[in-house]
C-alpha cells in the first residue's frame, strides 16, 4: 500500500462509507468490495490483479485501510465478515468532509505503534469471512427438518423446553416447534417457532400472519434462512418486536456459537465447530 497516497486511501474509505451509509445492518465485506468500482473510478493499478492474492489490488488496499477504521471505532467488522458504520463513524464522516483529513484522524486515533498492520490481521479477517461462507452454504443445503432439529437443540441448550416438534410427514403450517419455559409447562407463557427455508424471504405480511395466531401470553420466533425483507424488519421494530424474534442464518449461528459448550455432543454433530487460533498482536 506504499504507492497509495493518504488522499487516495481517504477516497476509498469514503466509498466504503457511501455504500454502507443507508445500510444500518451492514453488508458482507465481499459485497462492499464488489460495489467499490460502482462508486469510485479506480485506476488501472487498483483494478489489476495481485499475483499473491489473485484478487484486484484495490480489495487488499481497502481491507488494510479499514483495519484502523475499525480500531478507531468508526466501523464494525464482525466475526462473520459483515461491515457496518458505527454512530461515531457517522459523526466523524460529517465532521471530516475532506477525505485526507478523514483518514488522518483515523490514524491519529489508531495507536501509532499499531499503524504497521501485520499480515496476521488480514489473514484472520479473510479466514473469518471464508469460514462463515462455508457455514452459510452448509446450512442452506440442509433439509427443513434438519434446521428444525438444530433450532430445537439450540433452544434446549438455552434452557427452554421443547413441548412438541412437528413431524416430518405433516404438512407445513405456521408453526414447527412448541416451546415452554419449564418442563411441565406450568408457566403461562408459550413460544412458537416458525422455520422458513430454501430461499424463502419473509415479508411483512408473513410476519403479520404469524403474529395473528399468537395469544396474549404467546410469543414467536421466525427463523428464516432466506432472511427478511426491509419492510418486514421495519414492521418488526415498529410493532412486533415484543411478540416476535426474527432470526436469519447469521443470527442463528451467533447463538449456536455462543451456546455451543452447552449443546450435547450428539447435537453438535449436526453443526460441528472447530476453533483455530490466530496471532492477535493488535488486541
Amino acid at each position: 500500500m506504499s504507492d497509495i497516497t493518504l488522499q487516495r486511501v481517504g477516497e476509498l474509505l469514503r466509498g466504503v462509507f457511501e455504500i454502507l451509509w443507508n445500510r444500518p445492518d451492514g453488508l458482507p465485506a465481499k459485497e462492499v468490495l464488489r460495489q467499490i468500482p460502482e462508486v469510485i473510478e479506480l485506476t488501472d493499478y487498483e483494478q489489476s490483479y495481485s499475483p499473491s492474492t489473485n484478487a484486484p489490488r484495490y480489495e487488499r488496499i481497502v481491507r488494510l485501510a479499514t483495519i484502523p477504521l475499525a480500531r478507531a471505532g468508526w466501523l464494525i467488522k464482525n466475526d462473520i465478515g459483515r461491515w457496518l458504520i458505527t454512530e461515531e463513524g457517522r459523526q466523524a464522516s460529517k465532521k471530516y468532509t475532506n477525505v485526507q483529513d478523514f483518514y488522518k484522524e483515523v490514524l491519529r486515533l489508531y495507536d501509532e505503534r499499531r499503524q504497521i498492520v501485520p499480515e496476521s490481521v488480514l489473514a484472520l479477517e479473510l479466514a473469518q469471512e471464508m469460514a462463515w461462507e462455508q457455514i452459510r452454504k452448509y446450512l442452506l443445503q440442509m433439509k427443513h427438518t434438519e434446521l428444525q432439529t438444530l433450532m430445537a437443540e439450540l433452544l434446549s441448550a438455552m434452557g427452554y423446553h421443547i413441548a412438541w416438534s412437528l413431524p416430518a410427514e405433516k404438512q407445513r403450517g405456521l408453526v414447527d416447534l412448541g416451546v415452554q419455559l419449564d418442563p411441565l409447562g406450568l408457566k403461562n407463557k408459550r413460544i412458537y417457532v416458525q422455520i422458513k427455508h430454501k430461499g424463502q424471504v419473509v415479508t411483512a405480511e408473513g410476519l403479520r400472519s404469524f403474529a395473528s395466531i399468537l395469544g396474549t401470553d404467546e410469543y414467536g420466533i421466525v427463523f428464516s434462512s432466506g432472511g427478511f425483507t426491509g419492510e418486514a424488519l421495519q414492521e418488526l421494530h415498529e410493532s412486533l418486536d415484543r411478540k416476535i424474534n426474527a432470526l436469519d442464518l447469521a443470527g442463528f449461528f451467533e447463538h449456536w456459537r455462543k451456546f455451543y459448550p452447552e449443546i450435547d455432543e450428539r447435537a453438535r454433530a449436526l453443526l460441528p465447530l472447530h476453533p483455530i487460533h490466530f496471532l492477535s498482536i493488535l488486541d
